[in-house]
């Protein structure tokens, strides 16, 4: 027993004299979390290509009407890992087509071997391919609201504050009815290099790298200004680094003279990140209620 003691306390300390390997370790562990809390989305989506790319492909839930309004997802992952298939949860898809909206969920190229910038393009192109085939689709292109969970939720609010990706596949920020992010934390990308959790300042740098120029061009909060799309509704759960970041952005767009609405829920931590993701849509789940709500206003 005493041996054992010695040797744990022997990998403590070398652990605690090397903060090089313990940062990646605690990410990886980080990582292994999430993915084992991630969810299989609802069956009977059926997938379609909006690009050339393997990962440029989009998972389409048709509602019964004629002309339905459509709620686009946009999964988390940390813009390095994630799938259209397992990081929607299961309730999304069943809850929003019984509503009387058409569900869609996106995968996009992933970092390192695509940056931030080339995701971003890819919502635009989804939305894109979306508007073009909204005939077949049986959906309104006028009614389209853009939805994403945490790296999802930064991409869908940076689509919605930058006119540059949308206009690139020659639309406008009209072409969104409304955003919805869930529980982002990269928001104010220079902000969270410098305030946010140590246990993901790897994967930031990965994906923005140290160019403060950079990091503020790809910040929806350095976005914000006007044109915006036309409203928002930004969740967060009891995260500080996610509330904190929630309500930086909705000041910022309520500055421009965008329509926000903020709203947080219990759940801290990564269990309370993943359980807004993976119940959204469940009915006991209280934003469920509030999505519905907010939808209902601004669709109907």
């Amino acid at each position: 027993m005493r041996k054992l003691l010695i040797a744990l306390c022997g990998s403590t300390l070398v652990i605690a004299g090397m903060p090089a390997l313990a940062g990646p370790f605690r990410e990886r562990l980080r990582e292994r979390m999430a993915q084992r809390m991630v969810q299989p989305s609802a069956p009977g989506g059926i997938e379609m290509a909006y690009g050339r790319d393997p990962l440029q492909k989009i998972d389409v839930w048709k509602a019964e009407g004629v002309k339905s309004p459509l709620i686009l997802f946009v999964h988390g992952g940390g813009w390095k890992r994630g799938d259209k298939r397992n990081a929607t949860g299961q309730f999304k898809a069943p809850h929003f087509t019984a509503q009387g909206y058409a569900f869609a969920s996106i995968n996009y190229r992933l970092v390192p071997a695509s940056t931030v910038e080339d995701q971003a393009a890819d919502v635009a192109s989804a939305i894109a391919y979306v508007c073009k085939n909204a005939a077949s689709l049986a959906i309104d292109p006028d009614r389209i609201v853009l939805m994403g969970h945490s790296a999802g939720a930064h991409l869908s609010a940076l689509v919605g504050t930058d006119p540059r990706y949308l206009r690139g596949v020659g639309l406008d920020l009209s072409a969104l009815a409304g955003v919805i992010p869930l529980d982002g934390a990269a928001y104010d990308v220079p902000a969270q290099r410098k305030e946010g959790a140590r246990i993901m300042q790897a994967t930031y740098e990965q994906a923005f790298g140290n160019d403060i120029a950079r990091q503020k061009a790809l910040s929806p909060y350095h976005q914000a200004a006007s044109p915006n799309a036309p409203a928002f509704l930004i969740l967060h759960v009891d995260r500080e680094d996610g509330k904190r970041q929630s309500e930086a952005l909705g000041s910022a767009l309520r500055a421009a003279g965008t329509p926000v609405v903020v709203r947080g829920f219990n759940g801290n931590g990564l269990q309370g990140h993943a359980a807004i993701n993976r119940q959204l849509g469940d009915p006991a789940y209280p934003a469920t209620q509030v999505v519905d709500d907010w939808l209902r206003a601004l669709l109907r």
